[in-house]
């Protein structure tokens, strides 16, 4: 299964793919924008929500990444 997913850093959102559909997948946030979004006490205690907001079994990977894009 191929998915578009949410993720939800208390408020901060960020829109990505998977084309494993992996429970354990977070993403592979860009590391200069996730430092960027949040102050040193945000850092100490915060919570992740992940979403699937889209999926599909017979997309390609250039229809999922498509969807990603419209979505953002």
């Amino acid at each position: 299964m191929k998915v578009i997913y949410k993720i939800t850093y208390q408020c901060k959102i960020y829109i990505g793919q998977d084309v494993t559909d992996d429970i354990r997948y977070f993403g592979s946030p860009n590391r200069d924008i996730i430092e960027k979004d949040f102050t040193r006490n945000q850092k100490r205690d915060f919570t992740i929500r992940k979403e699937i907001i889209w999926e599909s079994e017979t997309a390609s990977d250039t229809e999922v990444t498509q969807k990603e894009m419209n979505l953002l």
